[in-house]
């Protein structure tokens, strides 16, 4: 008996569709491409230089005495190698980027054209500050936003990420202490265990031992575990609200209370505000440090290593000790202050050489001025919604962690509904890659088994929702009718089949080696 597939083509039950090898190893309008390397015209290139004047003797040692390794490619050719390489990657503006805790929603184009306006796009760090009052005037407006936002009355805008904000956060609470003359007392930080990776880590490399805080059977932080725990030698907590369960922390104002009785401040993890902008301010929270990634919640491009930015407010207790520079303006127009002197007396320092990520900072204004209020209090709420639905139209098929009451920003889900069909996390999502989709987040958080995330943003319509729920209806009808070679053997339809990603990790190939008999050599 046939059935149709989402996509009208007639399949078999229990059936994986093959398709014979092509000759060229193309597929169709999807190129087959060997690394740049390994391209024919090595003795040509693709621009004329004219012959030097002189012979480079006053170079010394530095005078190039080999190949330089790199291929001779045409406009053409160069054009087409990495065309071809965009086509195997997965990406927002191709369908939905389901990653759970890691806001991958689409990029308005706006924010696009006005980071490209020149005054902007074209200005240098070193430049006089009086050619880039411009500039400045946007930090400010920013600046002004982000502590409207949360309610906080300070921030500081040079971090470059979220890691960064934490470690920017944490700076400052080592300062305050310090101020105090606490700071030999309080060497412990109080990390939940569904924590981010990087809040430990930060915590451990600015200094503090890292005791871990216990979860309650709901996926929300035991407070009275935390209660237990905090004590004189406590200099934090570092939560992230909403959590990377996907669950808002109910008890959020003890957690505050409890903290600041302990003598102790509160860090909060900002990766999730996308789920609460607009909506909550983490200063009426008792927040006292949070860093904002405008690569997440205020839409500048994500992923491929950068660039990022994650400005950090800070409570009236910390604000004094934010670093260096921030901007402040009176008649003559806007400055920097940069120094540790005046009222920057007690900032613990500079983060970075400079002032951030301009371009960061114009697609998060122009995003933040183009929702307006009304705008970004539906962010969170579509965001929410759109989480929730997916976790609807899911459970019955899979199994959810955490069942009882809504989720935020994203639906969590665990193996537990995998047990018996010899398919795992793993397999499920390879097989999500053959159908078109950019896996979940898988096997995080650590305290969920099996675990698998999905945020969708707010960015994705019903349409696409619908699309993204069907295919993962049907892969989880096929691994519970005994399907498994679907599963184990997949993706079989992606560029490089299934790879080793823990060998990839391990033992990474970073460098080209050509051929034996080739005196080519990439340098």
């Amino acid at each position: 008996m046939s059935t149709m597939n989402t996509v009208g083509r007639p399949t078999t039950p229990n059936q994986v569709e093959t398709k014979p090898a092509t000759l060229t190893g193309g597929r169709g309008l999807l190129q087959d491409e060997h690394l740049i390397f390994e391209s024919d015209g090595w003795g040509k290139t693709g621009v004329d230089l004219p012959e030097p004047k002189t012979d480079g003797s006053d170079l010394g040692d530095l005078v190039r005495r080999d190949p330089i390794g790199l291929p001779g490619l045409s406009e053409p050719e160069t054009m087409r190698h990495y065309v071809r390489l965009s086509q195997k990657n997965h990406a927002i503006d191709l369908a939905i980027y389901p990653l759970g805790s890691c806001t991958m929603k689409h990029n308005p184009r706006l924010n696009e054209k006005m980071a490209r306006l020149p005054g902007f796009s074209d200005i240098h760090p070193l430049q006089p500050q009086s050619t880039v009052q411009g500039a400045l005037e946007l930090m400010d407006q920013l600046a002004h936003w982000l502590k409207t936002l949360t309610g906080m009355p300070a921030v500081a805008l040079s971090p470059k990420a979220g890691a960064h904000g934490e470690l920017c956060g944490l700076m400052a609470i080592r300062a305050a202490h310090e101020a105090k003359g606490e700071h030999e007392q309080r060497r412990k930080v109080l990390v939940p265990t569904s924590a981010h990776g990087t809040n430990p880590a930060t915590a451990a490399f600015v200094g503090y031992t890292v005791v871990e805080v216990a979860q309650t059977d709901d996926g929300r932080v035991d407070v009275a575990d935390l209660a237990s725990k905090l004590g004189p030698d406590v200099a934090a907590i570092m939560v992230t609200n909403p959590n990377t369960c996907g669950l808002f922390e109910r008890d959020i104002l003890e957690i505050s209370r409890l903290t600041h009785e302990a003598g102790a401040y509160f860090y909060c993890d900002g990766a999730n505000f996308n789920a609460i902008v607009g909506r909550v301010r983490p200063g009426d929270l008792g927040v006292d440090a949070m860093h904002i990634n405008l690569h997440k919640t205020f839409s500048t491009p994500h992923g491929g290593g950068g660039p990022g930015a994650g400005p950090v407010v800070l409570s009236e207790a910390l604000a004094a000790f934010a670093p260096a520079p921030w901007v402040v303006s009176d008649g003559d127009g806007f400055k920097l202050v940069e120094r540790e002197e005046a009222e920057a007396e007690q900032a613990f320092g500079r983060l970075c050489a400079f002032q951030g990520q301009m371009g960061m900072y114009v697609r998060a204004l122009s995003y933040m001025m183009s929702h307006g209020s009304d705008g970004l209090r539906q962010v969170a709420e579509d965001a929410v919604l759109n989480a929730n639905y997916i976790k609807a139209r899911l459970s019955d098929l899979m199994s959810p962690a955490f069942p009882d009451g809504p989720c935020m920003h994203e639906a969590l889900f665990d193996d537990e509904w995998l047990k018996g069909t010899d398919v795992t996390t793993l397999d499920f999502a390879k097989a999500m890659i053959d159908e078109g989709f950019h896996p979940m987040t898988m096997y995080f958080p650590l305290v969920v088994h099996g675990a698998m995330l999905i945020e969708p943003t707010e960015t994705e319509s019903k349409q696409e929702l619908d699309r993204f729920i069907e295919a993962m209806r049907a892969l989880a009808g096929a691994a519970k009718a005994g399907d498994v070679d679907r599963f184990k053997g997949a993706p079989f339809h992606a560029p490089m089949k299934r790879l080793d990603e823990t060998r990839a990790a391990r033992q990474p190939v970073l460098r080209w080696t050509a051929p034996e008999g080739s005196n080519i050599a990439a340098e």
